[in-house]
């Protein structure tokens, strides 16, 4: 019974570690989503200078 008992302990471990990771990977999905914004964000402003300077 104990030694059901620990096993069962282990799989609630495990399950709590699975969870951790899926949401860690989730946040780093989203840091690179919001660095893609970035990224994109930066390439409008550089479009918009060159339009400036050409007077458009």
């Amino acid at each position: 019974e104990r030694e059901r008992e620990r096993e069962r302990e282990r799989e609630r471990e495990r399950e709590r570690e699975r969870e951790r990771e899926r949401l860690e990977r989730e946040r780093e999905r989203e840091r690179e989503r919001e660095r893609e914004r970035e990224r994109e964000r930066e390439r409008e402003r550089e479009r918009e200078r060159e339009r400036e300077r050409w007077g458009l």
